[in-house]
């Protein structure tokens, strides 16, 4: 049938070629550089070399250094300030000399006078919770910087300088390839309070009860990256844009009231003298048990313990290896529980830890959720590495540290709670729980790229959302799926669509986007989800991703090496959808611009003629080269007869009548499938990025047929291309992406016949029926 569509059109495809010689004869047009959708991307990628491949893997001579800690830590509940010594060992794996080192300083964000409180120009907010307000025009300056109070190697003081929330160590001789630097550091600093003070760490007062729940972070000087991209990574921190660290292993003493409970990155080594004897019983239970939580300390423990303000200390004792960074919780408040979860040939402990002011909530879901998510993930990516995953409740919170992590989620006082507090508690422990894969192990810079952690991590947090749903029904309320926030394509349109004044490229530095939100979650969550879907399918795509996510585990990777790996391990062509969804803002808007009906001809229409004149063809029927051409014409032209309608498509065009019966056996004219109907669907392009086309044509007879077009049908017209259809039913209705899965911004151009538009009144009386 589409064989003898060809046949039909054969004499537009004949004359293409010569009508675009007549152009060039005509007119001399300007030249102009390459900017086809589908260009290769070479010219934004970086040269490939021995530290990193251009399949995006890691080279040969690929290198990262380490940095690792010993300290002892205090921290004093009753003046909310943190103390701490530490011995930093610092290894140079590079094949550079080092003169200098930079250490990170982030917590000179929050020092009097910090440059970060004044980067934004916008005035008064005309809405500010009332804490915020208060804090920021009416109360003193809170001075949260790191006080340094020594830097010395060996004893001798180390020179050093500090530029804002960085810090370079002048070393005395430069650090040969090879070689290890220590020294030791001492400070302090104010913690605080990051629920009337905004921040990633601090703690929260309960006036009712006088104690405090701290979630502490950022809480010493960190050693900053140095690798082959950009040297040292000594971006300063200006507060959106996270951070970048190496690897390294950690020996960490924290000592804090005696009545307080604890958790934190690493391996507890002193379990038996900070645990009760309940408490170790119940957590020896809690590693047996697989599908339920063992509260490890109650609630009524917890409320008991809310009363006492020891006023003696007991040190926790912490190891990790292989992390790159170090976070802890610890309260009096913090009721305990945890169950243990079979991961690939791994038992690893989910954890959760929160105030009665999270119950019942947290004791319902938050630790199925943390195991419901090293399960996804691992499946998707690679087996969950370390022993532990933690989640610890803390107000208006959602911050990630490796096996660590803080999450929101508050009932009412009285214990109840909407589904919008439910779901949004669930996904932010999902989310954040995945942060260990993305990007504290696929160890990405965050200060430069936040899509890279933020982004691939709210994808795979769609997926581990919907995987929840599916193990825990219960959870959904009598819902078909799990309502997620983010990685529906719908769900991206309205930023997609907006004010293109207030819209950045994914491939943004977060400190340069308008809406960090969309630019750096939703939006690549979104691509990620219909390159997956629509565009790769699951087991292309799937393959490509973990490819990705384990040849980059406990390694750098850059965007580069994500797009490069997800083009290499699929054998998918990929450069036209990063460079669009990526590297532009454009949106996708596809629509049907007409639908048009031909019948097969002999007789040469007006516009044939008028095509061939210009050749010289004169008379076509008798020009050996236009001689036995079968002609089309559209149905309702000044060519066209009604009575073409009654006949079948043989009896319009004999001479193809006469070819069948001259060419074709007896048998294979039986099963020849002349189409009766022919049509030339144009299908436009009002938005920037290319995608395939995805149709539903519907027929008289009520059927259906869903065919997609491959985006390339673009590469050589951007604005709009037309698709010949053949058929032995008529169309009745034309619909363009109708799961709506490609985020297409308008839909009103999408249906042929157009469907009439509601009016406004409609449209809001529709939305508050």
């Amino acid at each position: 049938m589409r064989n003898l569509l060809k046949c039909i059109f054969v004499s537009s495809l004949f004359l293409l070629p010569l009508t675009l010689m007549a152009q060039e004869e005509e007119e001399k047009q300007q030249g102009h550089t390459n900017e086809n959708k589908f260009k290769q991307l070479h010219d934004l990628f970086a040269t490939p070399n021995s530290y990193r491949t251009a399949a995006g893997a890691p080279g040969h001579e690929y290198y990262q250094n380490t940095a690792d800690y010993q300290m002892n830590i205090v921290l004093d509940d009753k003046t909310q300030r943190l103390t701490g010594e530490a011995t930093v060992t610092y290894t140079n794996n590079s094949p550079n000399e080092l003169e200098y080192l930079w250490m990170q300083l982030d917590q000179n964000i929050r020092e009097k006078g910090s440059p970060a409180k004044e980067k934004d120009g916008a005035g008064f907010s005309p809405v500010m919770p009332v804490e915020n307000f208060t804090e920021t025009y009416m109360g003193e300056e809170f001075d949260g910087g790191f006080k340094i109070t020594s830097l010395t190697k060996d004893g001798q003081p180390l020179p050093h300088k500090i530029n804002w929330t960085m810090m370079r160590i002048d070393m005395p001789q430069s650090l040969k390839p090879g070689e290890s630097f220590t020294f030791d550091i001492e400070w302090n600093y104010l913690i605080n309070n990051h629920v009337t003070n905004r921040a990633r760490s601090g703690y929260e007062h309960f006036e009712e009860d006088g104690n405090n729940a701290y979630v502490i972070a950022q809480f010493f000087p960190r050693m900053a990256v140095y690798n082959d991209v950009e040297g040292w990574q000594n971006y300063q921190f200006w507060g959106n844009g996270e951070f970048a660290l190496p690897f390294g292993n950690y020996d960490v003493k924290i000592t804090v009231p005696e009545d307080h409970v604890m958790e934190a990155t690493g391996e507890l080594q002193n379990r038996k003298k900070v645990f009760t004897k309940d408490m170790m019983k119940r957590y020896d239970e809690a590693k047996k048990s697989f599908d339920k939580p063992v509260l490890i300390v109650t609630q009524e423990e917890a409320e008991a313990a809310e009363k006492a303000f020891a006023t003696k200390t007991k040190t926790w004792e912490w190891k990790a290896e292989k992390v790159r960074d170090f976070g802890f919780a610890t309260s009096r408040k913090f009721i305990y529980d945890a169950m243990n979860v079979k991961i690939g040939d791994k038992e690893v402990m989910a954890i959760s830890l929160y105030p009665k002011e999270g119950n019942p909530l947290w004791e319902e879901w938050s630790t199925y959720a943390v195991a419901s998510t090293l399960e996804t993930y691992s499946d998707f990516t690679f087996q969950y590495p370390y022993h532990k995953a933690i989640s610890v409740h803390a107000k208006n919170q959602g911050m990630e540290y490796p096996m660590i992590c803080w999450n929101y989620g508050r009932p009412n006082k009285d214990g109840t709670y909407s589904d919008r507090v439910k779901y949004g508690m669930i996904s932010v422990i999902i989310h954040e729980i995945g942060h260990n894969y993305f990007p504290m192990i696929v160890n990405s810079d965050e200060r430069q790229w936040g899509w890279m952690d933020e982004g691939l991590n709210t994808f795979m947090q769609y997926l581990a959302e919907q995987e929840f749903g599916k193990k825990h029904p219960d959870a959904l309320g009598g819902l078909d799926a799990y309502p997620s926030r983010r990685g529906e394509p719908s769900k991206i349109v309205d930023y997609m669509k907006g004010n293109q004044d207030y819209i950045s490229p994914i491939m943004t530095n977060p400190e340069q986007v308008y809406q960090l939100g969309n630019n750096a979650y939703g939006k690549p969550a979104t691509a990620l989800n219909i390159l997956r879907e629509t565009v790769m399918g699951p087991e292309l795509f799937d393959y490509a991703f973990k490819t990705f996510a384990q040849r980059w585990m406990f390694k750098h990777p850059t965007p580069e090496d994500f797009f490069r790996t997800m083009d290499d391990a699929s054998a998918v062509d990929l450069d036209w959808y990063f460079r669009g969804w990526f590297y532009t803002t454009d949106y996708v808007d596809i629509g049907v611009k007409s639908v048009k009906e031909y019948l097969p001809t002999n007789t040469p229409t007006k516009k044939g003629k008028e095509l061939l004149a210009r050749y010289g063809i004169t008379d076509p029927e008798n020009d050996p080269r236009t001689a036995g051409a079968v002609y089309v014409v559209e149905v309702g032209s000044e060519d066209f007869d009604e009575a073409m309608l009654e006949k079948d498509p043989l009896e319009n065009a004999p001479l193809l009548n006469e070819f069948i019966m001259d060419n074709f056996s007896a048998q294979e004219q039986v099963d020849l499938d002349v189409p009766k109907y022919f049509y030339e669907v144009t299908f436009n392009k009002p938005g920037g990025l290319v995608m395939p086309i995805i149709v539903e044509y519907a027929y008289e007879d009520g059927s259906t047929e869903k065919v997609t077009y491959p985006a390339q049908v673009w590469r050589k017209n951007d604005k709009e291309v037309s698709k010949a259809i053949t058929s032995d039913k008529r169309i009745v209705n034309i619909t363009v992406d109708p799961d709506i899965e490609t985020a297409d911004v308008d839909l009103s151009n999408n249906n042929w016949p157009a469907k009439e538009k509601e009016s406004e009144f409609d449209e809001f009386k529709n939305k508050e029926d």
